[in-house]
């Protein structure tokens, strides 16, 4: 048994709520009511509330349940062009509140395409999954996160760089992921760039509690970067074009699909004719649709 988690700020109620939507087309009618959907917010309203709540009950998840809560009092948000500190809600989840023995965090700008519990089958004690971040695969490698540390500390550069978006926790293990990105946030804060990301490397990094997932299951859309320029085909591995394994697509960066300068890729065009289909299954809810919520903005 397990939760699904995720963290919504006002901005991200509508693709909050695209993203419950094909979280549960990923799991048979049954197996949605063995699963709990868990929701931290800083700023929805109890509008907002209402409207997930209902909305997940309708979609047949066996549990829904939201709390407001802040982040951590040294959250540093460095690189905000599109990300709001409600970011650093990820790591404020509680056994109690999660209900369940294992969480999956997922950020507001995927697309699920099947069932990410899979990597729950062979998670060992003491460590959780993450997917190792597409375009900083490498610390000390391509892009700039953790500035200065493999400098100061030559012995991690190469480590493995996870990608925040996904996680996958035991909920035993909830207590010492907080402690850890909260003990980054404070001693290392030169070394932050990619806000609560940066933190969470720094802890795994020392800890080493991660096992790697299979990039399948946090697969990021390349085909927006690959419409403005050539960069991204040196910097992936793989094809720019759409991956029909992807049992989960990340729309990373500031160009999310939802908005109309979007470069309407393959992917993209699949997740607005899925954005289409839960705005017309929330306003099927009438007065706790979407515009009632204030999720239209």
């Amino acid at each position: 048994m397990y939760a699904i988690g995720l963290c919504i700020d006002e901005r991200y109620m509508l693709p909050a709520l695209a993203t419950v939507s094909s979280l549960a087309n990923g799991l048979a009618p049954r197996e949605r009511k063995e699963v709990a959907l868990r929701v931290l917010a800083l700023d929805l309203t109890a509008a907002h509330a209402v409207t997930l709540a209902q909305f997940a009950r309708r979609l047949g998840f066996g549990s829904f349940d939201i709390r407001w809560c802040a982040p951590p009092a040294a959250s540093r948000l460095v690189d905000a062009e599109y990300i709001s500190i409600t970011t650093y809600l990820r790591f404020q989840f509680s056994p109690a509140f999660v209900g369940r023995p294992y969480l999956i965090y997922v950020d507001s700008d995927i697309l699920a395409r099947g069932d990410l519990s899979v990597p729950l089958h062979d998670l060992p004690d003491g460590q959780m999954g993450a997917v190792q971040d597409e375009f900083i695969p490498q610390v000390g490698g391509t892009g700039h996160a953790l500035p200065g540390v493999a400098e100061r500390w030559p012995q991690l550069r190469d480590r493995v760089y996870f990608n925040a978006g996904v996680l996958w926790m035991p909920v035993a293990m909830l207590a010492s992921i907080r402690a850890g990105v909260e003990e980054a946030l404070v001693r290392c804060r030169r070394h932050i760039l990619h806000n609560d990301q940066d933190a969470l490397n720094l802890w795994l990094l020392s800890s080493q509690a991660v096992r790697p997932v299979n990039a399948v299951f946090n697969r990021f859309e390349l085909g927006r970067f690959g419409e403005r320029g050539n960069w991204v085909r040196r910097v992936v591995d793989r094809p720019v074009r759409s991956d029909p394994d992807a049992v989960l697509v990340h729309f990373v960066g500031p160009e999310k699909p939802w908005l109309a300068n979007c470069p309407a890729t393959e992917d993209v065009r699949e997740y607005r004719a899925h954005l289409r289909a839960t705005v017309r299954h929330v306003n099927g809810m009438g007065e706790l649709g979407i515009e009632a919520a204030g999720g239209a903005r």
